[in-house]
């Protein structure tokens, strides 16, 4: 796969006729709907077209193109990296490995290899990991990217707090691994990450800014927070 190209993407006006489905009783309608957006997504075809392995490859590309937190020779870790279209996105715009640069993919869920990048199926929560991960790396992370999720409930509140707990976890780790002026990336959901948080952030951090990149699906309660100059310490 070559690398993607700053501010590409998919093009409004390349987009074909949306597809029908006709009803099927196999299918619950929840999964009919599914179909028939990804279907119907041109982020979707692009993925497939441009050889990434999902379509929230995208998402990625887009906070960099905006953001430049991603450089060659950089050192990096993607937390939750299955199936693996960041480490993609990481490998390419950080030149891995004839830059010089480390790009390590961490889930607890087995995965296909990706070139350039290094893979360690672990719990990024276990006690060892930080110490695991770092050997890894021979160098602490310039930056901890987080594309993680849990399960949605279908409630609001639920999900809200099931995903800020999740970043909190991201956020600790993070701290552990950061060198100084480093950059954290993480998935929160709308109505902003939890105050205490994002107070903390913003001591550890220069700059704590959020944003919905474009290919963020619209219905999508998604956002992203992007925290950079790591000022070091706990």
């Amino acid at each position: 796969m070559s690398a993607k190209r700053r501010g590409s993407g998919p093009h409004a006006g390349g987009r074909g006729l949306a597809v029908k489905l006709k009803a099927s009783k196999r299918l619950k309608p929840s999964s009919q709907r599914w179909l028939k957006r990804q279907l119907n997504d041109p982020y979707v075809e692009a993925a497939h077209a441009e050889g990434y392995r999902a379509r929230s490859a995208f998402k990625l590309l887009e906070l960099d193109d905006r953001f430049h937190f991603l450089k060659p020779g950089l050192a990096v870790i993607d937390l939750g990296a299955a199936p693996g279209g960041w480490l993609q996105v990481l490998v390419a715009r950080t030149r891995a490995p004839s830059s010089g640069a480390r790009v390590v993919g961490i889930d607890i869920a087995k995965m296909e290899p990706v070139p350039g990048a290094e893979i360690l199926q672990l719990d990024f929560l276990a006690d060892d990991a930080p110490g695991i991960i770092r050997e890894t790396l021979g160098r602490a992370a310039d930056a901890v990217l987080s594309d993680m999720a849990p399960a949605a409930t279908g409630h609001a509140q639920t999900d809200h707090l099931r995903i800020v707990t999740l970043a909190e976890a991201a956020f600790e780790f993070a701290l552990e691994i950061l060198a100084p002026g480093g950059t954290f990336v993480a998935k929160v959901f709308q109505g902003g990450t939890e105050a205490k948080l994002l107070a903390r952030m913003k001591t550890a951090f220069a700059e704590v800014r959020h944003a919905k990149p474009p290919a963020s699906r619209a219905e999508s309660a998604e956002v992203y927070v992007v925290a950079t100059g790591f000022r070091g310490g706990k």
